[in-house]
């Protein structure tokens, strides 16, 4: 693959923005507590305005362990994760609650999408993986017989979890790299909450705001393109942004082939360069961007518009961002 977790998000508002603007609500400009690190292969962080250093750094801390403690849950490369036990034997027993939790998210974002979001894509991500890996790989990607035998092995409805067990047909595999990322975010977002903490921008892999920034006013949220140029600015308050975009990973030199799978056809080609969307929660707003990626203009539309309080904004392959 030539690239990994590449970002098409950006804060607009950052510490430094608002050295020049008058706090509100009890905050200083001084108060920002500023983490930066790496959850599930994607560059985090969580802006958080506390006017007790102490007690901000314990908070930091335990958003960071929440974080570490689902991709044990999640992760499709730690061997023991909940997930890869689930992946290599078919079958998971006791399953942890986070798991049922975003299999149930799945359900929902799986109807509200027609199918279009389907995590059990994993078999068409293994099979243009080994392709690619190969010395002398067909640059028009892998054999359409071999897609159709993958795509045997795709299908949410043989999926199959209850509190007991959680279980897969024989050849299946899960990914949830469309969605467990705005997860992560949305129960580190609860941790904060609990602990009464607002006026909070959280990042673990998607974006999710928690009320209005400390001087009252929404956040800026960037929206890029393939080229690292911001495209658009959104502002969100009590919100969350997802980007889905082929080119953030890609298997083949050219950029034709990416980690976005239809599936219904096996294809890794996405109908949109980028696909943006504001929601109430991370998992819904990742989740919908993934889906939408590999839907036409109508259909993304037609889908969008039976949504309360989502907001999508698209681009083309000319670059165009058009909101809908």
């Amino acid at each position: 693959m030539i690239a990994s977790r590449r970002r098409f998000i950006k804060i607009a508002a950052t510490f430094a923005g608002f050295a020049v603007v008058p706090a509100r609500r009890g905050f200083a400009a001084s108060e920002l507590r500023l983490w930066r690190g790496v959850a599930l292969g994607a560059d985090c962080e969580i802006q958080l305005y506390h006017p007790d250093a102490q007690r901000a750094e314990q908070l930091i801390a335990a958003c960071v362990a929440e974080a570490r403690r689902l991709e044990t849950v999640f992760s499709l490369y730690q061997r023991d994760s909940a997930l890869c036990r689930l992946n290599r034997d078919a079958v998971l027993d006791d399953p942890p609650p986070d798991l049922l939790r975003l299999l149930s998210e799945t359900e929902v974002v799986h109807r509200l999408t027609d199918g279009t979001f389907d995590p059990t894509v994993q078999p068409l991500w293994n099979l243009y993986a080994a392709h690619f890996e190969g010395a002398d790989a067909d640059p028009d990607g892998p054999a359409p017989a071999k897609v159709a035998a993958a795509l045997n092995h795709v299908g949410w409805r043989r999926v199959a979890f209850d509190e007991a067990r959680v279980t897969l047909a024989p050849g299946m595999g899960l990914t949830f790299n469309g969605i467990a990322q705005g997860y992560i975010t949305d129960r580190v977002c609860d941790l904060l909450r609990r602990e009464g903490v607002g006026h909070t921008m959280v990042d673990m892999g998607e974006l999710r705001a928690l009320d209005t920034r400390p001087d009252g006013l929404p956040w800026r949220v960037g929206l890029e393109n393939a080229k690292r140029e911001v495209k658009r600015s959104v502002e969100i308050s009590s919100q969350a942004v997802a980007t889905s975009a082929g080119a953030a990973t890609v298997f083949d030199a050219a950029g034709r082939f990416t980690h976005l799978f239809d599936p219904r056809t096996g294809s890794a080609r996405p109908q949109w360069s980028s696909v943006s969307v504001v929601a109430k929660t991370a998992s819904m707003a990742d989740g919908l961007s993934t889906a939408f990626s590999m839907l036409s203009l109508e259909k993304v539309r037609r889908m969008a518009a039976g949504l309360n309080e989502v907001n999508v904004y698209v681009t083309d392959e000319a670059d165009r961002m058009r909101a809908l």
